[in-house]
């Protein structure tokens, strides 16, 4: 379970196939990779049966996708998750780690804190703006559901409530906004959101304070050590910025 993500540009690979075809080629890799390399308990007769019957289809996905190597849109090797063959995708798995949640909330509330309010990132404005669109009530519901197999969205259950400026905000409220805007398209990209080009600049300009700005190479070691959705949301910032120098949209689910 997975929020997933896509630069959407128009290369090689998407002139052969449709956007919905590359995703489930993700998620298959994904899960290929999963099973045949991380999942270490005894293999079932399910396992298996879906691993061989699914080896011709991965074997056709990695001849194709070895051109993404050499595509603009391509996100860095060392940032992808498991199996991710399609260069230009990425995802962040659920839950969102309690650990990341709290570093998100110490750093928007230190932004808060220390720059001049003329100074804040565009977003930020608008996320403390008491008519801001991003009121926290999509991310609400999610941090309610448990799937029958125990999965959750956020692994804690309530969300972080800022301070001073931001005291009517909680953590909700800035994954809203981190969930981007509706697609237009989505029944033809099977993505239902979208951080649309004229939003990539200021999500980048957000994302970059949030997630680089004067954290040392100690304490970032220490992020990628304790915490999975800090990597991945530096992919995400990496798919807006290579999205922005391209002039595209990144798509995102």
């Amino acid at each position: 379970m997975s929020l997933e993500f896509a630069v959407d540009f128009p290369c090689r690979l998407r002139a052969r196939y449709d956007e919905r075809h590359l995703r489930d080629w993700g998620r298959l890799s994904n899960l290929h990779t999963i099973l045949t390399t991380v999942d270490q308990s005894v293999p079932t007769a399910d396992k298996i049966e879906w691993i061989e019957k699914s080896s011709a289809e991965i074997d056709v996905l990695q001849s194709e996708t070895a051109i993404c190597a050499n595509c603009p849109a391509c996100l860095p090797i060392e940032t992808a998750g498991e199996g991710e063959a399609v260069g230009c995708l990425g995802r962040i798995n659920y839950p969102i780690d309690a650990h990341f949640e709290k570093f998100l909330a110490d750093r928007v509330q230190l932004m808060l804190d220390t720059v001049d309010r003329e100074d804040h990132p565009r977003l930020l404005q608008i996320l403390i703006d008491p008519e801001s669109p991003f009121d926290g009530e999509a991310t609400k519901e999610l941090r309610r559901v448990t799937t029958d197999d125990g999965l959750r969205f956020f692994e804690m259950r309530l969300p972080i409530r800022l301070s001073r400026a931001a005291s009517h905000l909680t953590t909700d409220n800035v994954f809203d906004m981190l969930a981007g805007f509706r697609s237009e398209d989505s029944e033809r990209t099977g993505y239902t959101r979208e951080f649309p080009l004229a939003a990539t600049g200021d999500y980048y300009d957000f994302l970059d304070l949030i997630l680089q700005n004067e954290i040392s190479e100690l304490e970032r070691e220490r992020l990628h050590s304790r915490s999975r959705s800090f990597a991945q949301f530096l992919r995400l910032l990496t798919a807006i910025e290579r999205a922005e120098a391209l002039e595209s949209r990144v798509l995102i689910d």
